[in-house]
């Protein structure tokens, strides 16, 4: 009997998987895929992932594992055999003929061509769809998107790929990784149960839409909204107005979409905890968590130890932050909790404005946009990496639309991947800015993390980092690297012998950066969703439970009791829309500091706080082994190997040693502890 192989599998399909795998890109565009039944575009689009320091308003496109929205194709079973019309044989059926690998190599022989041609093809029209904005467009991304999702979600695929697994002490470490990467694409589309799945998107499409139709309003008069607003408006208020009385407005206005959202975060609790049960996990949380190899317990465990690690510098800064304040506002008793609405963030997950702007676009501002993405690029060259290809100038989108074009453009930072081989590009718009300048060495750090792992080692479903905090982790460290001094002197960019004040600097960071975000991301968000899916967080105790997180992590507490039925977790959007995986920019951050620190002690023999990499192709050759593995690899092992260490937040502290020094001395004499359980 033929059997199929990555030559002859075109050849060996049935007729239905012959027509899916051979899809044209105008049935594709068009929204509507013919097995047997036309398709309505259904689902939603992925969105790039807001970078957590979001007042910039910046994004990051994290690239997640193959995870987009359902689509509502049911597919045959496939990989019958050459010619004939009998049901596809179990795995179990060959397996006194073939070993669990070579089966397993069938199944990916089928999986991979295919997977290619909707992934791109999904991706060209979410590129579209991002550089020229508009519902036909809209459209065409979504129909790509459903074609992708229908396919990654196939009942058939799940069973296959299930049953190879319970084999898997046969099969090789990569190939286990495979499979399970496979299981997890299906995840959010699973056609064993489609109803449920169906459900979900539509409940998640609900939800995204009262979200973003939400109109909210400073002042109202009886029923009536006397002073409509945006978010940017509200956002504004509490970036720079001294009137408490006007900030604590403009913060309960940021609250009121809560109670719209309560009912249908409910409702998702129980779909995607239905949706990832289907699966074999016993919550979505323990889903969601599965992409790092570890269990629940085991990343809360390492949320909380990374936490209490940094607790004693949160706890000056707290404590240095609500005096500043209080003294800010003309309070004189200061608070123990720092009231919500004294901060510059809806959420307290940032605190700008305590320090007095630096500026730094005065660095940049004789440059032109084009200079910052070649010097980002020449950044990457000078540490031995090689040119961007010519297709990334060709096909990328750099610059702001130019005046007198009709053309709308999502303007947020992204990086893309387009066809998982060699087809990078970014969507940017670059300005002669400190923001552009250090995003631009960023968003090249995606590039270059993807022309890394694009070699014959790594299989298309492992072309990821690590895990899905080592992305971003990449992006940020060069991030931080274009920001020191000895690089921005290097390239003419700081006079020699000009200082940068590094205490203002490093309070600045943390107040913005890492320090404050850590137990907002690592300890209210996290353990909030972890509450919500896992323990089945019931409805009336979403906001207590909340506030309880938000007092315990954060120190912060609202100017007054919160009605038990609302729900101001519903107000951040990632509750909503990027479920159960905020962890990550935790992750990131930690493991940003833990890099920098090895490259400058042990690489370079450098003070972290004035290390240059620019030149050094010892280092881009350090960075090259940690990316070019991509996902084939457990990403504690790639740690350990490179850093001979466990993720720790110990390098983020010694970063920030001078800063703790300062504010100890600037906390004297002060109560700096708050009562978490009030």
């Amino acid at each position: 009997m033929a059997r199929c192989t990555s030559s002859t599998t075109s050849r060996c399909l049935p007729p239905s998987f012959s027509r899916m795998a051979g899809w044209t890109s105008a049935s594709v565009r068009t929204g509507r895929v013919v097995i047997g039944a036309f398709l309505r575009p259904v689902g939603r689009g992925v969105k790039p992932r807001l970078r957590h320091l979001g007042d910039r308003g910046n994004v990051r496109r994290m690239k997640r594992r193959l995870a987009l929205p359902l689509g509502l194709l049911f597919l045959v079973p496939a990989l019958s055999s050459c010619g004939g019309s009998t049901p596809a044989p179990s795995v179990h059926a060959h397996a006194a003929e073939r070993t669990m690998q070579e089966e397993a190599d069938t199944l990916l022989a089928f999986y991979d061509p295919i997977l290619l041609a909707l992934y791109t093809e999904s991706s060209r029209a979410a590129w579209v769809a991002s550089t020229d904005v508009s519902d036909e467009h809209t459209g065409m991304r979504t129909g790509a998107e459903t074609a992708f999702s229908a396919f990654a979600g196939n009942a058939e695929i799940i069973r296959r790929a299930r049953q190879l697994l319970e084999h898997e002490d046969e099969l090789s470490d990569v190939t286990v990784r495979q499979l399970r990467a496979m299981l997890e694409a299906a995840a959010s589309a699973p056609m064993t149960n489609p109803e449920l799945a169906r459900a979900r998107v539509a409940a998640e499409s609900a939800q995204s839409a009262r979200l973003d139709g939400f109109q909210f309003c400073l002042e109202r008069r009886g029923d009536t909204c006397a002073q409509p607003v945006t978010t940017n408006d509200l956002d504004r208020v509490l970036h720079e107005s001294t009137d408490l009385a006007e900030r604590e407005r403009a913060w309960r206005a940021s609250k009121e979409v809560g109670p719209t959202l309560r009912d249908g975060l409910v409702d998702l609790q129980r779909l995607r905890n239905g949706v990832a049960r289907e699966m074999g996990y016993e919550d979505f949380f323990q889903f969601q968590v599965s992409n790092y190899g570890m269990s629940t317990d085991e990343m809360m465990q390492l949320l909380a130890r990374l936490v209490e690690q940094t607790r004693p510098l949160y706890a000056q800064l707290h404590c240095y932050t609500r005096h500043a304040l209080a003294a800010r506002y003309g309070v004189e008793e200061v608070p123990a909790l720092i009231p919500a609405h004294w901060l510059g963030n809806r959420w307290g997950q940032s605190w700008p404005g305590l320090v007095a702007d630096v500026d730094m676009d005065s660095y940049v501002e004789n440059r032109d946009a084009e200079w910052m993405v070649r010097q980002a690029e020449r950044f990457y060259v000078s540490m031995g990496f090689s040119e961007l290809p010519e297709s990334f100038y060709e096909l990328s989108d750099l610059y702001p639309v130019p005046d007198g074009e009709t053309r709308r453009k999502n303007a947020h930072a992204s990086a893309w991947h387009v066809d998982l081989q060699s087809d990078v590009r970014s969507l940017m718009s670059v300005e002669p800015t400190w923001d552009w300048f250090t995003t631009t060495h960023h968003e090249l750090g995606h590039i270059y993390y993807y022309i890394s792992y694009t070699n014959p080692d790594v299989p298309p479903l492992l072309r990821e980092g690590a895990n899905r905090s080592y992305h971003e982790g990449i992006g940020d460290l060069i991030g931080l690297a274009a920001s020191q001094p000895p690089y921005l002197r290097e390239i003419g960019l700081l006079a020699e012998g000009e200082e940068i004040n590094e205490i203002d600097w490093l309070l600045d960071s943390a107040l913005t950066g890492p320090i404050v975000f850590l137990p907002w991301s690592a300890g209210v968000m996290s353990h909030f969703e972890r509450d919500l899916y896992a323990n089945e967080l019931p409805a009336d105790q979403l906001n207590t439970r909340w506030w309880e997180h938000v007092r315990r992590f954060q120190g912060i507490a609202p100017p007054s009791d919160r009605p038990a039925a609302g729900c101001d977790a519903c107000t951040k959007t990632h509750i909503n829309d990027d479920p159960a995986q905020y962890y990550d920019y935790a992750l990131a951050n930690v493991l940003v500091y833990q890099l920098h620190d090895h490259i400058c002690r042990n690489i370079l023999e450098q003070d972290p706080h004035a290390c240059n990499y620019y030149e050094s192709e010892e280092v881009g050759a350090f960075l090259r082994a940690i990316m070019a593995p991509g996902a084939t690899r457990d990403w504690r092992e790639v740690l350990r190997e490179h850093t001979g260490q466990e993720l720790t937040a110990e390098p983020m502290l010694e970063y920030y040693r001078p800063l703790m020094a300062f504010l100890e001395g600037e906390n004297e004499g002060r109560d700096c502890s708050w009562p978490a359980g009030e």
